[in-house]
């Protein structure tokens, strides 16, 4: 039996001629705690064991005692390791958390995440999820789409990778739900000649005003190929005039401009003569802005780089229509160089290297455009080379 003393401090209590202190460790298994210190049963060993008691509590109330920490504190308990498993949702947290991925994609993930798992998941420990909890949930919700669907599990799917890889499930329990099919954004690029007329019908009717800077990025993201995001991201300092280049290295996303791209490796794009009209053409609308601004195409109503990425499509729209022309995206204006660049020819490792793509996903994006009238030509060689074996 401990010994009880007038004027211990709470918790502290003498055992034998040792210290013993007495706490509670909530989410542990047991939660009731009791350790025997070395200590003298002095002033100094009273004060000590005090001081730990204390620090052991404060861990506790900040959910930050585990049982690293506790064998530190505790080197000799006869208390087995038992680890606190932790929710879903403290664990989906720590996983977003130590993700280095940018703001905006950080953002859908919680969304997704939020909206689609934490309503039935949060509270259960991560090593209780089953397949069949995410199934009853699959079967549950009104999906808006295959794909958003397709990409609610994806993302579930990482979460309990990550918890797998770090112990606390022995197999993926979301491997086994089918993902719907990977539903691809049909290519529906403008013509050479429709992208001209546009070209031509957005300088004739934005001649002279502030609104031509939009004349000049259409007509730049049709001849370069770039992504929406990076044209409006692209800085003078990154054009080389003499060598015709444009460096390309960030992209506006989410309305901020971010020190990256889409596959993360720079590329240099070729810029041909079109492209470097529109060059020209933002050169003489910047003096009518006088913005002082180091980006190519700022918005002609005010601030530094275009942070809507609707605001060309505003001027891209009534052209199509004035033009009799069908509606497309902005994005199709990065479709309609690749598939020119293709029908002309040319050779495709060069044009993925212009679009920052692999020659895989050029080759599987854009195959309908690489068969051209010159495969006759090659067919026809069969008529005229001998074949063997």
């Amino acid at each position: 039996m401990a010994r009880k003393h007038v004027g211990l401090p709470p918790g502290v209590e003498f055992v034998g001629d040792t210290i013993r202190v007495r706490f509670t460790w909530r989410g542990a298994t047991p939660p009731r705690r009791c350790e025997t210190l070395k200590l003298p049963q002095t002033p100094k060993g009273i004060s000590a064991a005090a001081g730990l008691l204390t620090r052991v509590k404060q861990l506790i109330d900040h959910q930050a005692l585990d049982d690293d920490k506790y064998a530190q504190l505790f080197p000799n308990t006869s208390y087995a390791v038992s680890k606190r498993v932790p929710t879903f949702r403290d664990y989906a947290q720590v996983w977003l958390d130590s993700r280095e991925i940018v703001a905006g994609t950080r953002k859908n993930y919680r969304s997704s995440l939020n909206q689609h798992w934490m309503p039935y998941l949060a509270m259960l420990p991560v090593n209780a999820v089953s397949a069949f909890d995410i199934r009853k949930i699959v079967v549950a919700t009104d999906w808006k789409s295959p794909t958003a669907k397709r990409t609610a599990l994806v993302r579930l799917r990482a979460v309990l990778r990550s918890a797998v890889n770090d112990g606390w499930l022995d197999k993926n329990p979301a491997l086994g739900i089918d993902l719907p099919s990977k539903s691809k954004r049909k290519i529906d690029p403008f013509t050479q000649s429709e992208a001209d007329r546009i070209i031509e019908h957005m300088y004739t009717t934005l001649a002279g005003k502030r609104t031509e800077i939009y004349a000049c990025l259409i007509e730049f993201s049709l001849y370069t190929g770039m992504r929406p995001g990076e044209v409006r991201a692209l800085r003078w300092d990154e054009i080389n005039e003499a060598k015709r280049i444009a460096r390309v290295c960030r992209i506006v996303v989410d309305g901020e401009v971010a020190e990256r791209i889409k596959n993360r490796k720079p590329r240099n794009v070729l810029l041909n003569d079109r492209a470097l009209h529109a060059l020209e053409r933002a050169k003489q609308v910047k003096e009518i802005l006088n913005q002082k601004t180091d980006f190519i195409f700022p918005p002609a109503q005010g601030g530094e780089w275009m942070q809507d990425p609707d605001g060309p499509t505003g001027y891209l729209k009534p052209t199509l229509a004035a033009l009799g022309i069908r509606e497309r995206r902005l994005y199709d204006t990065r479709h309609t160089y690749a598939t020119m660049c293709l029908m002309a020819g040319m050779n495709v490792a060069f044009i993925a290297n212009q679009l920052g793509h692999t020659v895989e996903v050029l080759l599987s994006t854009y195959a309908e455009w690489i068969n051209t009238d010159g495969d006759w030509t090659e067919l026809n060689k069969l008529v005229t080379a001998p074949i063997g074996t």
